[in-house]
């Protein structure tokens, strides 16, 4: 009996395309499915987390998880990455500097926000650099003719945002927390506000108007809704003023 997406804890968005909301932090997390490949989007929370969410992939592709692809730095993305040992893991220039530089900083914001010390810990000391850096755009062959585009489409939530196109009908936007649809966007120490409408215009450039645009937390915007979410981010882009000081992570 073939299992569908739902009974495998997915939330199905396109033909081989899906996703999940994570508990805790409603983090989102992507799968796409090639011929035997398996792409997933954003690790999760922590070693155990991201463990489970490739058991899940795995479960829903019957085949191994072969590429990781980060959409920013902050834990509650990218702390379970180095359960998906063997995968190629691809994030935005930058990510490597800041997994060197400030994986203090990525454990202490983790306990801030509610992780228990040691699984934030033990994930920081866990964090491997990833192997393929996206200056610009990348074109990953998945197989069976399904190719996915990654752009690096930052600064703007933070300095370095990745976001994954996914070409069909419709087209799939991974927008990471570029896009927020559970609340108002979160800027943090890190983020660069005055860049990210252009951010936001890239991703609309990317997908178009009818695309499905899969933000970092909330549900799935349909067609226009990206364009909605660059309305609503528009003035504040020159104040860093109104965005405060905010929280590092969602």
């Amino acid at each position: 009996m073939t299992l569908t997406w739902e009974e495998l804890g997915w939330e199905r968005v396109a033909a081989g395309v899906g996703r999940c909301r994570l508990p805790g932090w409603d983090c989102t997390a992507g799968l796409v499915l090639g011929e035997g490949t398996a792409l997933v989007v954003d690790a999760g929370s922590s070693l155990a987390e991201g463990a489970r969410l490739r058991a899940r992939a795995q479960e829903l592709a019957d085949h191994r998880v072969t590429h990781l692809a980060l959409t920013h730095p902050h834990f509650d993305h990218v702390f379970g990455a180095a359960a998906f040992a063997g995968a190629e893991v691809f994030a935005a220039v930058g990510v490597d500097a800041v997994f060197t530089r400030d994986r203090e900083e990525l454990r202490l914001d983790a306990v801030r926000n509610g992780l228990p010390a040691a699984v934030a810990e033990e994930a920081a000391d866990a964090l491997v650099v990833p192997r393929h850096l996206v200056c610009g755009e990348w074109t990953l062959d998945l197989g069976d003719g399904r190719q996915v585009l990654l752009a690096n489409v930052g600064p703007g939530h933070t300095a370095h945002d990745l976001a994954v196109l996914v070409p069909g009908e419709p087209e799939v936007v991974f927008c990471g927390d570029l896009v927020e649809e559970s609340g108002e966007p979160q800027a943090g120490p890190d983020a660069v506000p005055s860049r990210w409408p252009a951010a936001l215009d890239r991703l609309l450039a990317l997908g178009g108007e009818d695309a499905l645009y899969v933000p970092g937390h909330g549900a799935v915007v349909e067609g226009g809704g990206g364009g909605g979410a660059r309305a609503a981010l528009a003035p504040r882009g020159g104040g860093g003023g109104v965005w405060g000081g905010g929280r590092a992570t969602r």
